[in-house]
């Protein structure tokens, strides 16, 4: 049985470690958030909300050019097509209630790829809240369009100049910032890391991607579980929401699809779960890249979203007990397979998203199993990348 335990540890990964000033705004949100998500009026919210403003449900579609080329049942399930191009919405849509609830008046986030930052952004601009995200300034760069999106909606965008200047370092910003105003502020964390509960509540808020799917499956399959469930995995939000009502179910395959970057033994990859070791990052025990001295190893990929050196403790539990699969792509293969997606059914996917793409190329499925992708991201906010590589391709 895969569940959190009260302490907040997926068997021996979780926990809180955090500075003393902390304490009690983490304390807090443990006590109530499972309280405040059970509440009737919370709840009904948070479903409207999903449904008027995100446009939820989002489509399970079948791509029937892409299930011919590898010979199985492939379904998409397009998160791509939510208000803001991605996943991260269902996520902050919660947290933004959650934080009224607690008497909140100040919100600060981290983004990577920017959809994070871009979906907190947009949520504290639907109820009025001012809004600080922290980004690496390289991703800043690369990131360009989301950044724009962010500012647009009356966000602050931070850079941090720090270590490798993307993901990693906005994390230990915003943590930062956190440490400084913990009395009004409340961090909106973007994927299923950081100290309990947010790993626990990030992955609750995302599971209505695995809800869908269910009565989806079994209204287009009739069968609600599919044979395999693929999703890319840096944090991990996306997967976990993709994977939620299925953990429990051991005949669905759960493949979770990490950065390899320019090759796992390149030096510059993110493949956590190959050149990971146990240790704790940004309040929790998971596994992460790190020298032999407990050093955090800079991580690389070409999506912004996947280049963190350690993934969430659901999914390191997971992993380490061999109830999900882990595969490594490359940069190359990630483009490969975004080309290819885009010109066989005529959708650009988010160069994270592509990742997942490219593992068909790697795992083999009979004609007739049923394979869901979650489509987490558009690939708007990468076209400027694309456009550097469209004679390769």
């Amino acid at each position: 049985m895969i569940k959190i335990d009260e302490r907040g540890y997926y068997g021996e990964f979780g926990g809180a470690f955090i500075p003393e000033m902390l304490h009690p705004n983490v304390e807090e949100l443990r006590q109530k958030y499972l309280e405040i998500m059970a509440d009737p009026t919370f709840e009904k919210e948070f479903r409207d909300l999903l449904k008027d403003y995100v446009g939820r449900p989002s489509p399970l579609y079948f791509a029937k050019r892409l299930s011919a080329h590898y010979g199985t049942q492939i379904y998409l399930k397009r998160e791509d097509l939510n208000h803001t191009g991605a996943h991260k919405i269902n996520n902050t849509i919660g947290q933004i209630l959650m934080a009224k609830r607690l008497g909140k008046t100040r919100i600060i986030a981290e983004t990577g790829a920017g959809q994070h930052g871009v979906a907190t952004a947009t949520v504290c601009a639907l109820v009025g809240l001012p809004c600080i995200v922290y980004m690496g300034a390289i991703d800043i760069d690369r990131q360009a369009p989301n950044v724009s999106r962010m500012r647009m909606m009356g966000a602050e965008v931070r850079p941090a100049n720090s270590g490798s200047k993307t993901l990693k370092d906005a994390t230990n910003e915003a943590i930062r910032d956190w440490i400084n105003n913990p009395e009004d502020t409340h961090y909106i964390i973007g994927s299923v890391v950081g100290p309990h509960p947010y790993p626990d509540m990030v992955a609750r808020f995302q599971s209505v991607i695995s809800e869908e799917m269910k009565w989806q499956l079994k209204e287009k399959t009739g069968n609600e579980n599919p044979d395999a469930i693929i999703a890319c995995v840096g944090g991990g939000s996306n997967a976990a929401g993709a994977y939620y009502h299925y953990l429990n179910e051991p005949d669905v395959r759960l493949i979770a699809v990490e950065a390899a970057g320019m090759g796992i033994d390149s030096g510059e990859s993110a493949a956590t779960s190959v050149l990971g070791s146990k240790g704790i990052i940004h309040g929790s025990r998971t596994l992460l890249m790190q020298t032999d001295d407990g050093q955090i190893v800079e991580p690389y990929s070409i999506s912004a979203g996947l280049d963190y050196p350690g993934i969430g403790p659901l999914h390191a539990h997971l992993i380490a007990s061999g109830r999900a699969e882990a595969i490594s792509i490359t940069d190359e293969d990630a483009l490969r397979a975004s080309y290819f997606l885009s010109k066989k059914e005529g959708i650009i996917p988010a160069l994270e998203t592509g990742h997942a793409f490219a593992a068909l190329d790697y795992i083999k499925f009979k004609e007739e199993e049923v394979v869901v992708i979650n489509l987490s991201g558009r690939g708007d906010k990468d076209l400027a990348t694309f456009v550097k590589h469209f004679e390769r391709f």
